[in-house]
């Protein structure tokens, strides 16, 4: 199994990802701050306002949905979280420290992961090289190829994965398998912010329950999880606190434990607009 070492860095707990003797990556393990702190950003497209002084918290060993109608702003704020679009206004903090997220390369070095909707897989190339694009493991110019296979392996193992075979092209897996090798990624390298653009859309029932095993499995590693989703049933199921947008404005913060179908469907619709709507500010 893939093994994971206590390793204190940058004022916070965390591990170091151990394949044999191979450092792969670091996931952070327990902060006093929240890993994630989104305060009154706003963006727009010309007349349009996609976010205004949306608030979010994420703490480490936290799934927090972010949920709402089309054109509520959730992709907005996932992009601009993961360095894709910049805001116009607000302040986003990284484990306490105020942070510009300038580019995706930015994001990728602070620890942040993104799997959009399209997975950005490569079809022509296997699980592994899809895992390593742009992170391979080199000796000098050589490529260590057999120690890549191995690590992707119990990558898998860990995350539970039924695909088959590392050497397996992408273009020959099912839309679930594919999530899948899109979320293992995300272990390759040092993340502490995973974000999930619509993980389990056009999923089967099957796929679907494996992908949410996923998500559960990220948040026993550590990190902090955005997962953005039309489906209440996935969300409900796998998170820890709800955010509703609409409108791009924050509408509602809500214990997943104890929040009714009811409760949230109003406060996508429109049918509650809550006053003190920002997020649920708890310590981690």
């Amino acid at each position: 199994m893939t093994r994971f070492d206590a390793l204190p860095r940058d004022g916070f707990t965390g591990a170091h990802v151990r394949d044999g003797g191979q450092v792969i990556g670091t996931v952070g393990l327990g902060r006093r701050t929240p890993v994630l702190s989104v305060r009154q950003v706003s963006k727009r497209f010309g007349p349009v306002e996609a976010l205004v002084d949306v608030d979010l918290v994420v703490h480490p060993h936290e799934v927090v949905a972010l949920v709402g109608d089309n054109g509520a702003g959730k992709s907005t704020l996932a992009k601009v979280v993961s360095g894709v679009l910049q805001p116009d206004g607000g302040l986003i903090e990284l484990d306490g420290e105020p942070t510009a997220i300038a580019s995706p390369s930015d994001a990728h070095r602070a620890g942040i992961a993104t799997v959009f909707q399209d997975y950005a897989l490569c079809e022509n190339l296997d699980v592994t090289a899809n895992l390593f694009l742009g992170r391979e493991l080199r000796e000098r110019s050589l490529m260590r190829d057999g120690e890549m296979e191995r690590v992707a392996r119990r990558i898998l193992r860990d995350l539970t994965s039924r695909i088959p075979s590392v050497r397996t092209p992408i273009g020959h897996l099912s839309a679930g398998q594919r999530q899948t090798v899109a979320i293992a990624r995300t272990l390759i390298g040092s993340p502490r912010l995973v974000v999930l653009d619509e993980p389990t859309a056009a999923l089967s029932v099957a796929h679907t329950a494996e992908v949410l095993t996923h998500i559960e499995r990220l948040r026993e590693l550590g990190l902090g999880v955005v997962l953005i989703s039309h489906n209440l049933n996935d969300v409900r199921a796998v998170s820890d606190r709800i955010e509703v947008l609409r409108h791009g404005r924050n509408n509602g913060s809500f214990d997943a434990r104890e929040v009714t179908q009811e409760d949230l469907l109003a406060a996508i619709t429109g049918a509650t607009q809550v006053a003190t709507a920002r997020p649920l500010d708890v310590v981690g």
